[in-house]
């Protein structure tokens, strides 16, 4: 019985690295933003809405003037600083889930030093010793679940998002307790606390298009991303190569931290001038979207972060303008995500179709 066996109707095979042209890969994406507008006026349509003018009233309300160009960068910022922050944890395959509470202490850090001397520094030692101790604490937060899997393997995922629990439980009690000014919230910083502004902006762009460079020129040509890429690419070809993984690991977790802490004394500095326990916004989950639709590029990040925060910010206009409800606005930003996070399936991957005869021929 020479019965012939077909091959699946649909199949898939994964690319090699050098199948597709980037200027083809980065065309893939485009085209996945472009589709994922056109669902978003379905979306707009069905709440009654022009789809043209909420589109124009969602740009406008996000950069038509200054004071909406400033808030759409303050949105922006944080999520860029922390998207750089988790890169290097990613391109070495450790999934760094904390930063949410990483950014949180930093604040905390800041907070504090904030509180013992204002008054007793002037402006600038002040913010330098803020920003150090929100990077120490910030990295020593990343640092705990580092070791942790370094010497006993422990789950990262479920350690670093814990963590994440930890710290904003210990801000809520000093927001409601030690440090409570009036109806569970802590006090305005002074001013000598507060970052300054540039171009109508708090100068925190400024530190992370700083950290833009540092990230891109760390990962890219200095040896420990060198060493980050061999882990991520093979743990055993690293361990073969005499690197000491572990070693490595609670490295990149410190930087990681403490670029993460950098960005809480940022958000606590810059824009919000107080600690909350909610003062991450949810960025640090954000921010993986972020870091993966980048593919780890630092300076992809940069488009990715200000295009979020547009989003962001002109949600909010629609809703006050045009009456939009901001579950709309958010169905376009989970539509936008999708399709961007979907589009890195067609990169990687292609569609075989199975031809008469029962043979396979790749989909163009």
């Amino acid at each position: 019985m020479d019965e012939k066996i077909k091959s699946p109707l649909i199949r898939l095979e994964k690319r090699s690295k050098s199948a597709l042209h980037p200027a083809a890969a980065w065309g893939i994406r485009l085209g996945s933003i472009l589709f994922a507008l056109l669902l978003g006026c379905v979306a707009i349509l069905l709440s009654g809405n022009n789809p043209i003018k909420a589109y124009a009233t969602m740009i406008n309300g996000a950069v038509g003037n200054k004071v909406y160009l400033q808030q759409t960068v303050k949105k922006a910022v944080p999520l860029l600083g922390c998207a750089l922050a988790i890169a290097p944890c990613f391109k070495m395959r450790f999934w760094n889930i904390g930063a949410e509470g990483q950014i949180t202490a930093g604040a905390l850090a800041a907070t504090f030093v904030a509180r013992l001397l204002t008054g007793k520094l002037p402006s600038l030692p002040l913010l330098l010793l803020m920003a150090l101790a929100a990077m120490l604490l910030g990295g020593v937060w990343g640092l705990i679940p580092g070791f942790f899997k370094a010497r006993w393997n422990t789950n990262e995922t479920l350690f670093t998002l814990m963590m994440n629990y930890i710290i904003i439980g210990v801000v809520a009690w000093l927001q409601a307790g030690p440090w409570e000014a009036q109806q569970g919230r802590i006090a305005q910083f002074d001013v000598s606390a507060q970052l300054p502004k540039v171009a109508v902006v708090h100068c925190g762009w400024i530190i992370v298009l700083a950290l833009v460079l540092f990230i891109h020129v760390y990962m890219r040509y200095t040896k420990h991303g060198y060493e980050i890429s061999v882990i991520g690419d093979s743990m055993r070809t690293a361990q073969y190569a005499g690197m000491n993984v572990g070693r490595i690991m609670m490295r990149t977790m410190f930087l990681s931290g403490a670029v993460s802490g950098l960005v809480g004394f940022i958000v606590c500095a810059g824009a919000n001038h107080t600690l909350a326990k909610e003062i991450a916004g949810g960025v640090g989950f954000t921010s993986i979207t972020v870091a993966w639709l980048s593919q780890l590029n630092a300076f992809a990040m940069v488009a990715i972060s200000m295009m979020l925060g547009i989003l962001t910010k002109g949600a909010d206009t629609l809703q006050t303008m045009m009456n939009i409800p901001v579950a709309i606005s958010d169905i376009i930003t989970g539509l936008l995500l999708f399709c961007m996070l979907g589009s890195e399936f067609f990169i990687n991957y292609h569609l075989i179709l199975r031809r008469r005869g029962g043979k396979g021929g790749r989909a163009k």
